[in-house]
């Protein structure tokens, strides 16, 4: 005589995929707390093995559908406008689906007369 279970059937598959989606977040939380350049790029050599690419779109135009703006720098520049100066923090993409947009800070042209360099948000001038 078989016993019956009241548990629910769980699919292999659908347990796998939600196992690999809990390793990728606990491997962008351990990405993110480290300060190790070796361990970033173990996990980022890891995930990238498993379809995660990290996001680090320095160079690129901004675009406001996949990058995240976390400020801006001062330009005089009018070809870097609008383009990406640095990633503050890394975005992922599994297999081009976005995980977690990255935050960067964008070249802005400088539009004041004055030879002036533009500050950012969080300096002042001592007089």
């Amino acid at each position: 005589m078989a016993i019956l279970s009241n548990e629910s059937l769980v699919d292999p598959l659908d347990q796998a995929l939600a196992e690999r989606e809990k390793l990728i977040e606990l491997c962008m939380y351990a990405f993110d707390r480290t300060r190790s350049t070796g361990i970033t790029e173990r996990l980022t050599e890891g995930m990238s093995t498993v379809g995660v690419t990290a996001l680090r779109p320095d160079g690129e135009r901004f675009d406001p559908t996949r990058h995240e703006a976390g400020g801006t720098i001062a330009t005089g520049d009018h070809s870097l406008d609008g383009v990406i100066a640095e990633t503050e923090v890394v975005g992922f993409a599994d297999r081009g689906r976005m995980l977690r947009a990255p935050v960067v800070v964008v070249y802005r042209l400088n539009t004041e007369k004055s030879g002036a360099e533009s500050m950012s948000s969080g300096e002042s001038t001592a007089s």
